[in-house]
């Protein structure tokens, strides 16, 4: 993955908000570091699945961020919904993020980013092949 942002996602993120694109770039930050970590940049694609900004690592699960009109004050992160992703976080990260059944979390584009945790959850996303069969995905 570049660090520049590859066009198609640049595309979509340039109608968000400000606030919204702030959080894009500080999550998308997270993204990097996190790739750096489980495996290299290289190994990370950037592209859109149903046309929202998608990050994959080789050997890991797809993460997918969207910010909506629908609730303006959030901003989420997909995840397979066919994982324990999302079932993790909730047991770890209960009182850091909201959680849409087992396939997203959220968190108020105001405040703080949980920038330890969604580090965190990314990581097991993009480690999710090595780590889907530990309980807790290791933790």
């Amino acid at each position: 993955m570049k660090t520049k942002i590859a066009d198609q996602v640049a595309e979509v993120i340039e109608h968000y908000p400000p606030k919204a694109k702030a959080v894009f770039n500080n999550v998308r930050k997270i993204v990097i570091s996190a790739a750096k970590e489980s495996g290299g940049l290289e190994n990370t694609t950037e592209t859109l699945k149903w046309g929202e900004p998608s990050y994959l690592a080789e050997g890991g699960s797809t993460v997918r961020m969207k910010w909506t009109e629908k609730e303006p004050g959030q901003f989420f992160l997909y995840f397979n919904c066919n994982s324990i992703l999302v079932e993790t976080f909730r047991e770890l990260y209960q009182d850091e993020f909201k959680f849409d059944g087992n396939r997203a979390i959220s968190f108020p584009l105001k405040g703080k980013l949980p920038d330890a945790a969604l580090k965190h959850c990314i990581l097991m996303s993009m480690q999710y092949h090595k780590l889907k069969k530990l309980p807790l995905l290791g933790n």
